[in-house]
């Protein structure tokens, strides 16, 4: 494998709404750069960059796939990036390791949700960026109409640099409006272009758009403003460095057509890249910390700087291990080097660094900074560190996230999957960032949480496929509590006589509510030596234990005060689970006088929303339990902050998708528990009977 130098690489994510044809985009580069012997298609399950078995099943990609064309001089990493919402995370976190976005938008549908979210994740990582309108062969298929779109949602930097040949089934390439020359394709799907005249029809429309062009990249550069002026026109020797330059400042993002399926534009646009988007060296510095907390360090994107590595992927592979993808953000890295994860202070060695073709790996001997690569079996190493030369320290920012939108119970189906559960579960949280995995310390069942259902759900299957273990899915228990509302007294007494030693225990105990998170508390207020001391833990033991097993519908018993102020004993037949049970009997006694009743969890919940739903989006709180909080505005949106139980949140994630169409996202944590309206409690309470929990178990 050739060894690039840093100015002749390009990094490039190819993001974009699901279903704009990304990655069969990437395999018409692939297959037109030479890399494949056989032009890999989504439908057919052969694409470079979805391999995964999910990814096939579902046609849609799941993670971020890497591939690489050799073009000339010049090496294209490209980041082949998901488009599906409840996947975002993925593509937002992969961003690190690319120096420009390659915007990929539907050319019948247009401009869709994820279009502007990603084009938000390219403004976040600060990326030059470049759109291409994808499937112009499809029926309906609309250039300028897009474009106009493109105009309205981001603004008038938006530039064609190629104008389409042809529409719909007849589209057959571009015009180039930089060199003014047609590239004309076969339909036999080779992806190579034939030079030829600007079609006769097309002339005049081709040079208003040139002329429209020549304005925009002018428009920020005095001296060709200056040219511009004196001449009318920027000439081409100094058109295309200036054109570089204001893709790179993003003062300009240009716009060609292409479809992926029919390979048509491939040649062209491998051409685009290579010429028009930058190098790693653009950026010129990289900024990163000293040590966690410690003073901001800069470094030089240089191969003759110290070298340092960021990780922005992890992939864990069953049978190779832990694979990790990374960026060589300084220096030169070699083969066997070792290096120090400034992150957990661990030397891990860079065996076999390799260059990836989807699920190939080519070894190489080194890699330049700017360049990406992958590495296996790194022990300590997870996605977000950073690695690097000991003598020059530097921390790279690790990507944030957003918090899982919703849990589901997961069960293990055998003993046998029960035991292997963990380490699959403990490998999978490796590879995808926004999976969560706990144990509800109330509930006691495993959570499983992730970004909406089908993600989920595509761990679960992948949790079966790749490790063979196999769980069921269900909607996680609410951890409803139980409380009182009243005060009670009432007596325990607990007496057998049977040959031999009989048990006697007998306590009186008051109860009272105690404010909501208080939690349990028990008083000794015993005079005289009515119970020996020894037997009084005993008493409280009872409590808790009862407490715990409910009263309703069998959920824990809390915020409340016992007070033990009298009670009696027996000298030969009195114990310590005479009185236990004597404890326990008082407290169902009380419970019956004490107004029980049910709480539940209410979180604070921030939705952001564009403007126009806030409405719709209140009044669907509102018939949900919800209480509005607020509302302020961010960035072109707005933030509805409220208080929901948790009961009506398990199904939001969904619900808000289809009100907002995909627009919308939203966050919650715990904030405390409140008393469940009466009709929804005896419907939880008649459940919970039913199921054999609660005061009619513990009657029988």
């Amino acid at each position: 494998m050739k060894i690039y130098e840093s100015e002749n690489i390009r990094n490039v994510a190819l993001v974009g709404h699901a279903d704009t044809g990304k990655t069969q985009l990437v395999s018409s580069l692939l297959y037109t750069a030479g890399m494949v012997n056989r032009f890999g298609k989504v439908d057919e399950g052969t694409a470079v960059t979805d391999f995964d078995e999910e990814e096939i099943e579902r046609g849609f990609s799941i993670s971020v796939g890497l591939a690489y064309a050799e073009w000339g001089k010049v090496k294209i990493n490209l980041l082949d990036t998901p488009g599906f919402n409840l996947f975002l995370h993925e593509t937002e976190a992969s961003l690190a390791a690319a120096d420009a976005a390659l915007l990929v938008v539907h050319g019948v549908a247009g401009l869709e949700v994820q279009t502007e979210k990603t084009w938000g994740f390219a403004n976040t990582y600060r990326l030059p960026r470049a759109i291409v309108i994808n499937q112009m062969d499809r029926d309906r298929a609309g250039f300028d109409r897009v474009l106009e779109a493109l105009k309205g949602a981001f603004g008038r930097s938006i530039v064609p640099v190629a104008l389409p040949v042809g529409e719909e089934r007849n589209f057959r390439g571009w015009v180039d409006l930089i060199r003014m020359r047609a590239a004309l394709y076969e339909p036999n799907g080779s992806g190579k272009a034939t030079e030829a005249e600007i079609p006769a029809e097309m002339q005049t429309a081709a040079a208003q758009a040139h002329e429209a062009l020549v304005e925009m990249v002018a428009e920020g550069n005095d001296k060709l403003l200056e040219e511009f002026f004196e001449k009318g026109t920027i000439p081409l020797e100094d058109l295309v460095p200036g054109l570089r330059q204001a893709i790179a400042e993003q003062r300009l993002t240009p716009v060609v057509p292409a479809a992926g399926l029919a390979n048509v534009g491939a040649e062209s646009l491998l051409n685009f890249i290579a010429e028009y988007l930058p190098s790693p060296l653009y950026r010129g510095k990289v900024e990163g910390w000293e040590r966690e907390g410690g003073p901001k360090v800069e470094r030089k994107v240089s191969s003759d700087e110290p070298v340092s590595v960021y990780v922005f992927k992890t992939v864990a592979d069953p049978f190779a291990g832990r694979v990790s993808y990374f960026k060589v953000m300084s220096g030169t890295l070699k083969n066997e080097a070792t290096l120090v994860n400034f992150n957990r202070g661990a030397s891990e060695r860079f065996s076999h660094i390799a260059t990836i073709q989807g699920k190939t790996q080519t070894a190489v001997a080194e890699l330049r900074a700017g360049d990406l690569g992958a590495v296996a079996k790194l022990k300590e190493t997870l996605t977000g560190d950073t690695l690097g030369d000991k003598a020059a320290p530097i921390l790279y920012p690790k990507p944030k996230l957003p918090e899982p939108a919703i849990s589901f119970a997961i069960e293990p189906k055998s003993r046998g999957d029960e035991d292997k559960l963990s380490s699959a579960i403990h490998r999978m949280l490796e590879e995808d960032l926004l999976l969560r995995f706990a144990r509800d310390p109330q509930t006691k069942e495993f959570l499983l949480s992730g970004s909406g259902q089908q993600h989920v759900e595509v761990a679960v299957s992948r949790l079966k496929r790749r490790y063979g273990v196999e769980v069921t899915l269900k909607a996680p228990k609410i951890p409803y509590r139980e409380t009182i509302r009243a005060k009670a007294d009432a007596q325990g007494r607990h007496k057998k006589q049977t040959g031999g030693h009989g048990q006697y225990g007998d306590c009186k105990i008051k109860m009272e509510p105690l404010p909501r998170g208080a939690g349990f508390e028990f008083v000794n207020d015993i005079f005289g030596g009515a119970i020996p001391k020894n037997f009084i833990p005993a008493v409280e033991k009872g409590i808790i234990e009862a407490a715990s097993k409910g009263y309703l519908a069998g959920y824990p018993v809390v915020d409340f005060r016992v007070i033990l102020y009298d009670g009696s004993y027996h000298e030969v037949d009195s114990s310590e689970l005479a009185f236990k049970l004597a404890g326990s009997k008082a407290f169902k006694a009380c419970m019956e006088q004490a107004k029980p009743c049910l709480v539940e969890p209410i979180m604070n919940v921030e939705i952001t929303v564009p403007e126009n739903y806030s409405g719709d989006i209140m009044g669907h709180l509102n018939g949900r339990r919800g209480r509005i909080q607020g509302m302020e505005p961010k960035s072109g949106a707005t933030v509805i902050k409220a208080q929901v139980p948790l009961a009506e949140m398990l199904t939001y994630a969904s619900d808000l998708t289809s009100m907002t169409q995909g627009r919308g996202s939203y966050a919650m944590e715990f904030s405390h528990y409140d008393i469940v309206p009466q009709p929804i409690a005896d419907k939880i309470v008649a459940a919970a009977r039913a199921a054999g929990h609660g005061k009619e178990e513990e009657e029988e």
